[in-house]
């Protein structure tokens, strides 16, 4: 009896050792918590492996069963691929919208092509289609000659942590449980300026870089919840950003809470070696980068991190902890569980350029159209009217550019084809270059270009930039339109008085000349492929243009402090240059007239601790219908520190029809009037008077009251 029962006790045993050897590891099994599954795959991985993995085009561990999950793409306005995708406009066309719900839409449906390209194994630009997307710039502006505006939303950091938050929405979803995609905010930080852009220091004060440069990374990291974050090459006070630990340990994860994994922009672990000279040696680099808080590299990461190890100057649990926080956002993106348990698994190929997009990529670009100038109501065009239309400039066909990291387009609609569509067969629109981009004067191709002029009803000019002017690597000198441009416009507009200006561009331009002598001025941005659609519904009245400058346009750079000047005060954006802006930071014209009336305070003072509300009415006073953007300022009269001459706290775009009135709440949180103390190392409230302006720019104020904190 005693041998039976020994014998069925082992088989017991055995029968459990083998359900046991069934089942799946922790790792791969979404009923375990996501701690103990990283921990677990962790466990298993060698040291190899691991730093393979902390290579951003890591190629997966088939013994474990990893995929390569994370290789990186961009999806700045549109997918990179090696299929066309749905091509918006550039970013500073989105910041020009002034609205983060029509941003968080557009990139809701970018990531919903990425999502359906990596679930149909479609080729990306490197290899296969990953999960980690580099986008959104949240970079600032604060220097008009910067080569990278097109790629951000604004100079100010209220409005670029308004459009950062809600980027970073649209792209990640809003499943309660899985990422749709991750998206990586870069470049963090103080990253302003393309020359000698990976060795040079941006010397900043603390007050600075509390209250300018870091308030919208902020917002995307604590709001938003951005699981990636890109260290940029430059350095903060002599510090390179991939082994700030100040930056990347004790501000990003102390202060913020984030708990996602630090990447360095491309190379950028090495250049703490060939361009900063910081180290001598590549290993040595390598090990203080993950030291710091810089989870993920390249190949730099995959060969030195275990020689690293092995000298003694790298311990395995900081390789641990940086592999942790990669993975983390792995299995939130549900890389290691069944497809079936995710909802955005089943996102087919249908979504990709699909006519929902197409549609979504012309209202944005309408939305951007920004209105500059226009005397005595010249615009828009009567349709009626015209009979011969000259398109004329470099970017008047085709050749107009659309920016950098997207995908490839299936169609370009520019603004010949697009007046021409929407003319119809009756009116004659002729088209002639010009001048190009950058290219010197060419006496025959202006003279034809005025002749065209001369015998139009009308004569369109699209002017601007592109990839050769202003750019990743390249700062612009000076502000003016580039090559024989200026040359042109100046013939056309002699040769034909009725004259338009439509720029094509992403940094501010100086067309002081233009602003007196032609009677309107539109600026198209980077428009994406519907560009040209969206220009022709403007030009002739069928949209009313509602966007709004997010940035300061000045007249030339007097008053305009050096690239190298890292310190806003001294005279950089709306916030603190004295001088008179060509255009001011917030403007926007419109066909309709707007009134804006009846401000109230919910309460005229409170503490520091407490939260007011703007409210005021706003009335479509004209005929058409049109979309306003309101905007709220603050200032405090009186302080111990340098303050802005104004600070925008709060805005919100409103379409209204002819005679329509709207009522517009806008909270302004007591936190929105602080300063960075650097004695206390906080922001605080100092108790006084402020000033509370509305408007329709940060010039054109047309309500004022004032606010006591007590």
């Amino acid at each position: 009896m005693k041998t039976l029962v020994v014998a069925f006790t082992l088989l017991l045993c055995l029968r459990g050792a083998s359900a046991q050897d069934a089942a799946p590891p922790a790792y791969l099994d979404p009923s375990k918590p996501t701690e103990q599954r990283i921990a677990d795959l962790i466990g298993r991985m060698t040291l190899e492996e691991k730093a393979q993995q902390l290579n951003h085009l890591n190629v997966g561990i088939p013994r474990l069963k990893v995929a390569a999950w994370g290789g990186w793409n961009q999806t700045l306005h549109g997918v990179w691929s090696k299929r066309p995708t749905t091509l918006f406009p550039a970013a500073i066309a989105m910041g020009a919208t002034w609205n983060p719900a029509l941003v968080r839409t557009i990139t809701g449906a970018m990531s919903d092509e990425a999502r359906a390209l990596y679930n149909i194994g479609a080729d990306g630009p490197r290899s296969k289609h990953g999960l980690v997307f580099r986008s959104p710039v949240i970079n600032i502006s604060r220097d008009p000659r910067w080569g990278r505006i097109q790629e951000v939303f604004s100079e100010d950091p209220f409005l670029t942590g308004r459009m950062g938050v809600a980027y970073v929405e649209g792209l990640q979803g809003d499943d309660p449980h899985y990422l749709k995609v991750a998206a990586t905010v870069k470049h963090f930080a103080v990253n302003n300026v393309e020359t000698n852009r990976q060795r040079l220091s941006a010397e900043v004060d603390e007050r600075n870089l509390m209250e300018y440069w870091l308030p919208h990374w902020k917002a995307a990291i604590m709001e938003g919840h951005a699981q990636s974050v890109m260290a940029s090459y430059n350095a903060i006070n002599g510090a390179p950003d991939a082994i700030n630990k100040h930056l990347l340990t004790d501000i990003l994860r102390g202060q913020w809470g984030f708990d996602g994994f630090v990447t360095d922009d491309l190379g950028g672990v090495n250049l703490l070696v060939a361009g900063h000279h910081y180290f001598e040696d590549p290993v040595e680099a390598a090990a203080e980068a993950i030291k710091a808080g810089c989870d993920s590299d390249d190949a730099q990461y995959e060969t030195n991190i275990p020689l690293a190890v092995q000298r003694g100057i790298l311990q395995t649990s900081d390789v641990d902890r940086a592999l942790a926080r990669v993975l983390r956002v792995g299995f939130r993106l549900g890389a290691f569980d069944p497809p079936a348990m995710n909802p955005y698994s089943k996102i087919t190929a249908d979504v990709i350029r699909s006519p929902e997009h197409l549609q979504l990529s012309l209202q944005t670009a309408l939305e951007s159209m920004t209105l500059l100038s226009n005397r005595n109501s010249f615009l828009p065009l009567n349709k009626k009217e015209l009979k011969s239309v000259a398109v004329i400039g470099p970017a008047g066909d085709t050749d107009y550019e659309t920016g950098n990291y997207y995908g490839t387009p299936a169609r370009k609609v520019g603004p010949l084809q697009g007046l021409k569509e929407a003319l119809g067969p009756g009116v004659k629109v002729e088209y002639e270059q010009g001048a190009g981009f950058i290219e010197p004067a060419n006496p025959s191709a202006i003279a034809r270009a005025v002749e065209l002029a001369r015998r139009s009803d009308v004569a369109i000019l699209f002017l601007g930039t592109n990839l050769k002017v202003e750019a990743e690597g390249k700062d612009r000198r000076d502000l003016n339109l580039p090559g024989a441009q200026e040359q042109l416009l100046e013939a056309v507009n002699a040769a034909n008085p009725k004259t338009v200006l439509v720029l094509m561009n992403a940094g501010p331009l100086a067309v002081t000349w233009a602003n007196d002598h032609l009677p309107a001025i539109l600026d198209a941005w980077y428009p994406g492929e519907a560009g040209g659609t969206a220009i022709a519904q403007t030009l002739l009245g069928d949209y009313d243009p509602g966007g709004h400058l997010p940035y300061t346009v000045y007249a030339g750079l007097d008053g305009v402090p050096p690239q190298n000047e890292y310190d806003v005060s001294k005279g950089f954006t709306y916030l603190y240059f004295k001088g008179v802006p060509l255009y001011p930071f917030g403007h926007g014209l419109s066909y309709t007239q707007f009134k804006y009336s009846n401000l109230k305070l919910s309460q005229s003072s409170t503490n520091a601790e407490g939260k007011v509300t703007v409210s005021f009415d706003l009335q479509n006073t004209g005929s058409r219908v049109g979309s306003e953007v309101a905007q709220m300022y603050v200032h405090q009269l009186k302080s111990n520190v340098i303050q802005p001459i104004k600070s925008l706290r709060g805005f919100q775009r409103i379409e209204l029809q002819p005679g329509e009135t709207k009522h517009v709440d806008l909270a302004l949180p007591a936190d929105r009037l602080a300063y960075y103390d650097v004695v206390s190392k906080k922001f605080v409230v100092d108790p006084g008077i402020f000033e509370v302006m509305v408007g329709s720019s940060s010039v054109d104020i047309r309500l004022r009251t004032r606010l006591e904190i007590h």
